[in-house]
């Protein structure tokens, strides 16, 4: 069966050819786009989208956390409190429509989001001997 829509096509092919680490990217810039959604939401008064953007934002932090595996490395136990501490902003801003808890979120994600990109661009050079953009 063909699909209807290329774009979601391409989204879907996307996720599936990603490594582990271009998915962790998806994921933190997914958290933004919900986050800034839920920006706008709280800024045109639309209480009901802000509080499903910032669940699904919430869910991606969640889903960061069950698969940080603290075993691996030394600071996955610090990343873990900073993503439980993400998630309690989150949930602040949700129940109190707190802008500045959205901020905090967003730029410790932010943080997190380009640290990733770097690791990965650091990894690509060392492994192809070229850093590629993501």
């Amino acid at each position: 069966m063909a699909t209807r829509n290329p774009y979601q096509a391409y989204q879907n092919n996307s996720i599936a050819t990603a490594s582990p680490g271009e998915l962790t990217l998806m994921l933190y810039n997914g958290c933004l786009k919900f986050i800034h959604l839920a920006k706008k939401a709280i800024e045109n008064k639309n209480f009901e989208e802000k509080n499903k953007n910032i669940q699904k934002a919430q869910n991606i932090i969640r889903e960061l956390m069950m698969t940080l595996d603290t075993g691996k490395f030394e600071d996955a136990e610090k990343m873990l409190s900073l993503y439980d501490f993400i998630l309690r902003e989150l949930i602040q801003a949700n129940v109190k429509n707190d802008m500045s808890k959205l901020d905090t979120a967003e730029e410790l994600v932010t943080g997190f989001r380009d640290t990733w990109k770097q690791v990965i661009q650091a990894n690509r050079r060392q492994t192809y001997g070229q850093g590629g953009k993501v």
